[in-house]
């Protein structure tokens, strides 16, 4: 993980490097000047945004990081210290025989469902309030935008955004590609990978395992890639103007903001410390059996020999 996060800031250090560098060039700069990457907002399309895209922001958040967490657990490959179980006689609708998931497992389908939920929520309010007009692009002039809004973010010289008012363009894309691609990715590879789709059977050949599998894992990458940049540029461009946009619903520049933001972040902290075997257990337990395996019967994931 350290040599990633290094190879990652060199990786950085080259493309500022880079980008100061084309800045210099007259031509970059004539492109510069004739796609600033400022997305104006159409007369239908809201200003600001609401108090329950807010909220959304923060539930989307505190779902993601414990997918991330389960599933780094679940591809870590160790044997899990417990299993659980559906119990048909608290679920008689049920049909079929239950099958058994160690119990990272568990987490990980009941968080992706309380996801996938909060998702259709945010669907409804975002075509319901008209917000969608602020993320989906209508011009082909949002791509020639939203790259000269990466060399100016690269060469650290800001672009000018009013993000109460209208998004870049380079966050229009962003934004557009997590909620209606990159979601509908990890929903529909989750559900392949999970104990709901049919073994077998035309379902099961129409999107293949090992295709599943070779998408929903970069996709995570791309939502931690896609979260550490934004957390970044929220903070390295006006941190309490930003802060009090997305979390206190103001175009203001207060402390609130920050305060609720730093409460979600303790939140997000203890969800990722608690999601462990002992305190989940008992929680699963009101689902169905729950079963513990003794201490000898986990292993630590096999480490290929050192040569």
């Amino acid at each position: 993980m350290l040599w990633w996060a290094l190879g990652a800031l060199a990786l950085l250090a080259v493309g500022v490097v880079v980008a100061r560098l084309l800045r210099t060039i007259p031509a970059v700069e004539a492109f510069i000047d004739a796609h600033p990457g400022h997305s104006t907002a159409g007369g239908s399309t809201p200003a600001g945004i609401p108090a329950w895209l807010g909220w959304q922001h923060f539930l989307n958040a505190f779902f993601l990081v414990m997918l991330v967490r389960t599933g780094l657990i679940i591809r870590a490959k160790q044997r899990p210290p417990a299993f659980w179980t559906r119990d048909n006689t608290r679920w008689p609708r049920t049909k079929g025989a239950p099958r058994r998931l160690g119990i990272s497992v568990w987490l990980h389908l009941v968080v992706d469902a309380l996801w996938v939920l909060n998702g259709v929520v945010y669907l409804v309010l975002l075509f319901a309030t008209g917000q969608w007009r602020r993320i989906v692009p209508t011009e082909w002039e949002v791509v020639p935008g939203a790259v000269s809004v990466g060399i100016q973010y690269l060469s650290l010289d800001w672009p000018t955004t009013h993000a109460w008012v209208a998004y870049n363009d380079a966050q229009v894309l962003a934004y557009f590609a997590v909620v209606f691609l990159a979601a509908p990715i990890a929903i529909v590879t989750g559900l392949r990978l999970s104990p709901v789709w049919p073994m077998q059977g035309r379902w099961a050949r129409v999107l293949p395992e090992r295709t599943a599998r070779a998408l929903h894992y970069p996709t995570m990458l791309f939502f931690l890639v896609f979260t550490l940049v934004h957390v970044v540029l929220v903070f390295a461009t006006g941190a309490l103007r930003n802060l009090d946009a997305m979390y206190a619903a103001s175009d203001t520049a207060s402390w609130l903001g920050f305060g609720i933001f730093a409460v979600s972040a303790l939140v997000m902290g203890a969800g990722w410390a608690l999601a462990s075997p002992l305190v989940l257990a008992p929680i699963a337990e009101r689902f169905g059996t729950v079963r513990r395996m003794p201490p000898a019967a986990v292993r630590p994931p096999r480490r290929p020999p050192v040569e």
